[in-house]
């Protein structure tokens, strides 16, 4: 974070599933998951202006809401509400995280604003508070507090760090188009889901992730039944050599991962080809922001 009086600006990072296992729907509509999150060196750069007297958001982008549906929003205005402050802050988001791209760039926008407020008012809230919070916000935004790689389960609000992670190159592949998280799990049968028998083992003796093996991901068939460029884009990758490739969150973007950037920036090179897709280079980030 870079601070000033009155000013500061936050790096707010995407993130990758590198599985996602569906266990089942609650009552209260939510669906239960395990995941593997890590963050990506891919940012929006937030920043903050202290002493309004209303909160406000900007940005540029036209998909994102300027108004009090903008996660970033909601977040600035439960903070002042929990502290009991009567003031407002100044959001401004430069997005290079693409939109609806399951990359969570909302829910790192929010977590953003948490930590840049909690910090400017002298830290009065714990990172436990603080992700709570952020939980009432969105099911992600806990995990962008924590930001360091976790198994999120629950809704995605327990988090256990994971330190088996090696740090591959990514190549990120967006076709163009966002989609409804709502609508992905509208559309979810249960009993199509695929993602528990790969998994049992390494959550149960927390096995090192294997990119080879472990990448799974319960809505990417309910995406790609609607979307068939899911599966191009990840026989792409993998044609170019990925050592797997796997959608991420409820999409549409594909991460290819591969042993070194070189590898990673030829595969760039040859699926430049396609004029539709958007392709994005970063690392894992594999240790605490």
């Amino acid at each position: 974070m870079e601070k000033d009086i009155g000013h500061m600006k936050i790096l707010s990072p995407a993130k990758i599933n590198l599985f996602l296992q569906i266990t089942g729907k609650r009552s209260d509509g939510y669906h239960d998951l395990v995941t593997l999150m890590c963050c990506i060196g891919l940012y929006d750069m937030v920043s903050l202006v202290f002493g309004a007297k209303e909160t406000t958001v900007s940005c540029v982008h036209p998909n994102v809401p300027e108004d009090e549906t903008n996660l970033a929003f909601g977040a600035a205005s439960l903070f002042f509400k929990t502290l009991n402050k009567n003031e407002g802050v100044k959001i401004s988001i430069e997005k290079k995280i693409p939109v609806s791209a399951g990359l969570g760039g909302g829910s790192s926008n929010a977590a953003a604003v948490l930590l840049g407020l909690n910090r400017y008012y002298g830290y009065p809230f714990s990172r436990d508070e603080l992700m709570s919070m952020g939980l009432s916000i969105g099911a992600d935004v806990p995990f962008f507090i924590f930001r360091k790689p976790a198994i999120a389960s629950g809704i995605g609000e327990k988090l256990e760090a994971y330190d088996r992670l090696e740090k591959l190159k990514i190549l990120l592949v967006f076709p163009g188009f966002g989609v409804s998280t709502v609508e992905v799990y509208k559309s979810l049968n249960l009993g199509l889901t695929k993602c528990k028998k790969k998994l049992r083992y390494l959550l149960l003796n927390k096995q090192s992730f294997d990119p080879g093996y472990h990448l799974c991901n319960d809505l990417e068939t309910v995406v790609a039944s609607k979307y068939p460029g899911i599966f191009a884009a990840k026989e792409a990758l993998m044609g170019q050599g990925a050592l797997g490739a796997l959608m991420t969150g409820s999409g549409p973007t594909v991460f290819g991962l591969f042993s070194n950037f070189d590898k990673a920036r030829k595969a760039g090179r040859t699926l430049s080809q396609n004029d539709k897709w958007e392709l994005y280079h970063a690392d894992m980030i594999t240790q605490d922001i």
